[in-house]
C-alpha cells in the first residue's frame, strides 16, 4: 500500500516496541506504546491516545479486534471461524472467542474484511451482520515467490509448509507418509513455527522439521519439492498453497471450502480424513506421473491470478466505504 499509495502516511501501532518493517518507505512509521499507567490498558484507552494524537482517518486491526469506544472508522480483519468451531484447535483463544464476538455486535467494527468469500459468508452467518459490512480481499504471496532453476534435489521429499498446530492435520499427514516410505524412498520436510499445543516430533529416518524458514528461502524449497501437502481441517485462504502454486510446485490438499477457493481447481483435494486417499495419492506422485506434471502448470496459471497489488487496493478501497460509512452514521 505504501507503495501504490505514497501520499498515505500509514502508522503501525502496538502496545510493544518493534522495529519498522518497511523503513525504505517515508510514508510508513511505528508509533509509540503506552505513554503511562493508564495507557497500559491498550485497547480501551492506550491506542485510542495513539490515535487521536496522530489524527488517524481509519484504524485497521489486522487480527479480529478494534478499539473499544467508536470514536472514528475502523476496519476488523476476521481471518477464519477457527476459534469458535473447535475449542481443541485453539487451546489459548479465549480472549478472542470472548471478545470479537461482542465487538462485532456493538457494532464496533465500520467494516469486516475477511480473506476469502468463504469466510465472508461464515461471519456473516456466525455474527449476523449485515452482508454489506462484510467484504472478501484475497491475500498473495510475494512477487518473488517463483519457480526455483535450480538442480533436482538428491533425495525427493514431500513439504508441508504452515504453523505446526492441531487444526492442520499433521499427525495423520506424518502417518501417511510413514506407510509411503514403506515402500517408496521419500522424505517429508515440515516447515514453520511449532505452537506450543503441538505434540513432541520423534526424530526419525526421512522427516526432518525446519522450523521457521526466511522468505527469501522459500522458493527453492518449494520448486524442489515432489509435492507440496497440506491436509488442514479447516482454512480461511490457505497461504502456502498459493505460494507453492506460484513456485510451480504440485499441491496435495484437504476439501476444505476455502482450499478449494484459492487453489481454483489447481490442486489434488481429498478428504481431510480418508487416511487411505492419501497414501495412495502420495505413493501415485512418488512415481511422478503425469498429472503432476499438470497441476504443476495450472497451479502456476492459477496463481498469476492473485497479486499484493490487488489485495491492496482493493483494502484501501474498503477503508474509503469505512470513512464514508462513519461519517453517514
Amino acid at each position: 500500500m505504501a507503495g501504490l499509495f505514497p501520499s498515505d502516511e500509514i502508522w503501525l501501532l502496538s502496545d510493544q516496541d518493534f522495529p519498522n518493517p518497511a523503513p525504505e518507505f517515508k510514508s510508513v512509521h511505528c508509533g509509540r506504546g503506552p505513554r503511562n499507567v493508564i495507557e497500559r490498558r491498550w485497547w480501551l484507552w492506550g491506542l485510542q491516545g495513539e490515535l487521536s494524537r496522530l489524527n488517524i482517518d481509519v484504524f485497521h486491526g489486522t487480527d479480529f479486534a478494534v478499539p473499544y469506544l467508536r470514536i472514528r472508522p475502523t476496519v476488523m480483519t476476521v481471518h477464519d471461524i477457527s476459534p469458535w468451531l473447535d475449542p481443541r484447535w485453539h487451546s489459548s483463544a479465549d480472549r478472542i472467542r470472548n471478545r470479537t464476538p461482542l465487538l462485532l455486535r456493538l457494532g464496533l467494527a465500520t467494516m469486516i474484511v475477511c480473506p476469502s468469500e468463504t469466510v465472508r459468508r461464515q461471519v456473516q452467518e456466525r455474527f449476523r451482520l449485515r452482508p454489506d459490512r462484510v467484504v472478501a480481499v484475497p491475500l498473495a504471496a510475494p512477487s518473488s515467490f517463483r519457480p526455483s532453476a535450480t538442480k533436482r534435489p538428491d533425495t525427493r521429499y514431500f513439504l508441508y509448509v504452515g504453523t505446526l498446530e492441531p487444526r492442520k492435520n499433521l499427525q495423520m499427514l506424518i502417518s501417511c507418509w510413514r506407510q509411503v516410505r514403506r515402500f517408496v524412498p521419500v522424505d517429508l520436510k515440515l516447515v514453520g513455527r511449532k505452537r506450543e499445543d503441538f505434540p513432541a516430533l520423534n526424530t526419525e529416518p526421512g522427516l526432518e522439521y525446519l522450523g521457521p524458514v526466511p522468505d527469501e528461502e522459500l522458493p527453492h524449497l518449494y520448486s524442489g519439492a515432489l509435492a507440496c501437502v497440506y491436509p488442514s481441517h479447516y482454512e480461511g485462504f490457505a497461504l502456502p498453497v498459493l505460494e507453492a502454486m506460484q513456485c510451480g510446485a504440485a499441491v496435495i490438499t484437504s476439501r476444505d471450502n476455502a482450499i478449494s477457493e484459492t487453489a481454483g481447481g489447481a490442486a489434488l483435494q481429498l478428504a481431510s480424513d480418508d487416511s487411505q486417499a492419501w497414501i495412495e495419492a502420495m505413493t501415485s506422485a512418488a512415481s511422478e506421473p503425469p498429472w503432476l506434471e499438470d497441476l504443476r502448470r495450472k497451479g502456476l496459471r492459477r496463481a498469476s491470478e492473485f497479486s499484493w497489488t490487488k489485495t491492496a487496493t482493493r483494502m484501501r478501497d474498503v477503508y474509503e466505504e469505512a470513512i464514508r460509512r462513519f461519517r453517514h452514521v
